[in-house]
């Protein structure tokens, strides 16, 4: 099963606190690739390595480590007697402007039932300690944006992860078990690209497999390049009987979040108004469906976009706004790029037959 990697202090317990959004996020605040001379607040990729000479290791660890903070959450729940308990975990992030912005997972900053903590505190590399609040969450995705009022921050660089072919090094930086003495890095490849977790309302398409050693408290950190480019977010791992199989959000698909996170504080998503179920080649042999991958669509809302456009419960999607849908990630990736009252084509499959409309987003 997927885990996320935060890191209880008491136990080393992990826990997942993600809260669906339909059709948007939720911000907050609480009492926290770009370079050094950014001028705005919202990060921009410097993808070119072209003319960058591959980087020794440490060299690498030596430029990041100042980038990477500690993250501490702490809230105050109740527990089945209603006596107050305190929550405490341990995360990772990385600053990426100098504006003092982080980012880090959602499940890093929340609390049972997917609120957000109500203290964060970053920790630097150079042991100094700010009260971080929260630009925005994206609960979805597992993204959010902090921000700590701080001087003399070291910005990462953001790199390409659609440049990143199976078999690249990379490096993951994270707080591993809230160990004492700075952040753990581990060295691996990429094992695999294209991923995508669906689970306990987390739908994140393009996920990058590395089996560089990831563990609880490394979520947040950044997985590197050996040009010392963040190229993803850790954020969870398999366990049980896998071995050496972490999965990290490509910042390809982070940036257009965090950039919205920072200019409004949510994410505003289409809406289609569907259920839906995805169509699998064993589902459409047992079927005899037309196709054997789209988004087959179980329930329509009376009223909704998708009933406004004519789509049907049966009705099988493949494409939609120029885009092929294989499955929910493709279709989350689409709506998450489009806003309310875009209008968008949408290709189908009625009874055999490939059919057109156009559906405006609600």
């Amino acid at each position: 099963m997927f885990r996320p990697l935060t890191v209880s202090l008491s136990a080393f317990i992990l826990s997942l606190a993600i809260v669906t959004a339909a059709c948007g996020g939720d911000s907050g605040e609480s009492s926290a690739t770009a370079t050094a001379t950014m001028a705005s607040p919202t990060p921009q990729a410097d993808t070119t390595t072209d003319d960058k000479d591959p980087l020794y290791a440490p060299d690498v660890v030596e430029e990041l480590t100042p980038s990477v903070v500690h993250i501490l959450s702490e809230a105050a729940t109740l527990d089945v007697f209603g006596q107050v308990t305190p929550t405490r975990g341990v995360g990772t992030g990385f600053i990426i402007d100098e504006e003092g912005h982080i980012v880090t997972n959602n499940h890093v900053i929340t609390v049972d039932g997917g609120q957000p903590a109500q203290q964060i505190t970053v920790t630097l590399s150079d042991g100094r300690q700010f009260q971080a609040r929260i630009v925005g969450r994206d609960p979805p995705n597992d993204l959010a944006v902090l921000q700590i009022d701080a001087d003399g921050l070291t910005p990462v660089e953001l790199g390409s992860s659609e440049a990143l072919q199976v078999g690249d090094d990379v490096l993951a930086i994270g707080n591993a078990f809230d160990l004492p003495g700075g952040p753990t890095v581990t060295k691996g490849v990429v094992s695999a690209k294209g991923r995508l977790i669906q689970q306990d309302g987390i739908t994140i398409p393009d996920v990058i497999q590395t089996d560089a050693a990831i563990n609880p408290g490394n979520s947040g950190g950044p997985l590197v390049n050996r040009f010392g480019q963040v190229v993803g977010i850790t954020t969870a791992v398999i366990r049980g009987d896998a071995e050496g199989i972490g999965l990290v959000i490509s910042i390809d698909s982070a940036r257009p979040i965090v950039e919205e996170l920072i200019e409004e504080g949510q994410v505003e998503r289409g809406l289609l108004g569907v259920t839906i179920t995805e169509i699998t080649p064993s589902l459409a042999e047992s079927f005899d469906l037309a196709v054997e991958r789209g988004i087959g669509l179980r329930d329509v809302s009376d009223g909704g976009p998708a009933d406004e456009a004519g789509l049907q419960p049966g009705d099988i999607i493949v494409e939609l706004g120029g885009e092929e849908i294989s499955n929910s990630g493709d279709l989350f990736k689409v709506l998450t790029e489009n806003r309310a009252g875009d209008t968008v084509t949408v290709e189908f499959y009625r009874d055999g037959s490939l059919e057109s409309t156009e559906v405006t987003l609600g």
